[in-house]
């Protein structure tokens, strides 16, 4: 048995209930719902977040932390270093927002045009904060440190690596980081419902931009120009058989057009057609078949046809891969807090992508999901993650605070009661 391993006593009160943690983190529900709603008021897009960063930081003013201010992004690095030696563990918060309207119906809907916190990173780092909270209020009884990783720029902007690039995980070597830790909301999983899974748990995600490049006419003679609307489209179609029939479906990948620019009306032939989309993979080798299978089915399909395709292909973030023997912790943890019926080890994992990815590349560490999905939803029904009618359920944040706090003190050797 690892020293990170849950035993039943240390697990549970003399009452045979969770211990204590759940119900220290309900008690600071209403500071953290409070802050949760003015930055769900306020979004922010990308690395600079000066509105967010400056609410976070109100937040935690008072509490024992020695605060470090990022300069190439708002990220926050705070450190709670408690009374006793030891080691350091990462628990991680994103702050970033969606460049996207909101048309849900809560009180508190965002006042910024086409800005929406549609990923839960409002709950994230309200949740974060409030973990701070109740781990300051513990600084005597912690063994080592607590190193919370406040992060801008998840949203496509690569706030983590960001931060890393600037010296997050720089803590010396007397205490290191032997742990991180992240939990990401999601509004169509039942609320409270914690899932992860070691290894891959969720894919990369890279970009894509192909032009077909064609010769313009007139729309009523085809035979004097080179269409590359049609090929275009065949191209379209030929990339889903590409995943079909060369991806084993047991090592899947996802190849997504979510766009196609072409043309100015409706008698003119166009002399090029823009293809743009997304390609997941939960292996560096599908990762990479994909990028050469793409390129080879787009540049054929155009030569078959006279014409040329340029295919841009850009990496975006790695796959996010939980360490095996952390994410068992990290269950024995929150099956703790939440009880046994709330925590499920995932199947599979999920093709949506975290640039949680780089932090895990460096410091053995597992993502969580947690379920904020409003009482009483269908979950057939319910907006998912990144819908402009995501709505979150409040009430199951405290579970989160409890889990982000209880991973901590437990890896750091303390007893949760």
């Amino acid at each position: 048995m690892t020293k990170n391993t849950l035993t039943a006593d240390d697990a549970r009160d003399q009452h045979g209930n969770p211990a204590g943690i759940l119900e220290q983190a309900q008690d600071l529900m209403g500071e953290v719902v409070e802050l949760r709603r003015e930055l769900h008021r306020w979004p922010e897009i990308g690395n600079h977040l000066p509105k967010t960063r400056e609410a976070v930081l109100a937040a935690l003013e008072g509490l024992p932390l020695d605060i470090t201010l990022h300069e190439t992004t708002s990220g926050i690095a705070a450190m709670l270093t408690g009374d006793q030696p030891g080691d350091t563990v990462l628990i991680r918060g994103d702050m970033d927002a969606l460049p996207m309207p909101e048309d849900t119906n809560v009180e508190f809907k965002s006042h910024v045009e086409n800005a929406m916190h549609a990923c839960g990173h409002d709950t994230h780092t309200s949740m974060l904060v409030g973990a701070a909270k109740l781990l300051s209020a513990r600084k005597a009884d912690i063994k080592g440190r607590v190193l919370f990783m406040f992060q801008p720029g998840e949203e496509g902007y690569n706030g983590a690596s960001e931060m890393l690039n600037e010296g997050l995980l720089d803590v010396g070597t007397e205490s290191p980081i032997t742990g991180a830790f992240a939990i990401h909301a999601a509004s169509n999983i039942p609320g409270g419902f914690i899932g992860l899974k070691g290894g891959t748990i969720m894919a990369s995600s890279d970009t894509m931009t192909i032009t077909v490049r064609g010769r313009g006419g007139h729309g009523s003679a085809p035979h004097f120009t080179l269409d590359p609307v049609p090929v275009a489209c065949e191209i379209v179609q030929a990339l889903q058989t590409l995943v079909t029939r060369r991806i084993d479906v047991f090592d899947p990948g996802v190849i997504t057009v979510t766009q196609i620019h072409t043309g100015t009306t409706s008698n003119v032939i166009p002399e090029t057609a823009m293809i743009n989309g997304t390609m997941r993979a939960v292996s560096e080798r599908t990762r990479s078949l994909i990028h050469d299978g793409i390129r080879r089915v787009a540049e054929g399909i155009a030569a078959a046809h006279g014409m040329e395709a340029e295919v841009e292909l850009n990496y975006g973030y790695d796959v996010t891969i939980n360490n095996d023997e952390k994410a068992s912790f990290a269950a024995d943890v929150a099956t703790a807090v939440s009880g046994e019926r709330n925590v499920r080890m995932m199947d599979h994992p999920v093709m949506g992508a975290e640039d949680f990815s780089y932090v895990l590349n460096r410091v053995p560490g597992a993502m969580m999901f947690l379920g904020l999905m409003p009482e009483g939803m269908d979950i057939m029904k319910a907006a998912p993650n990144h819908s402009n009618r995501a709505i979150y359920e409040e009430t199951h944040m405290a579970r989160g605070i409890a889990v982000y706090s209880s991973v901590a003190l437990r890896h750091l050797g303390v007893p949760l009661s």
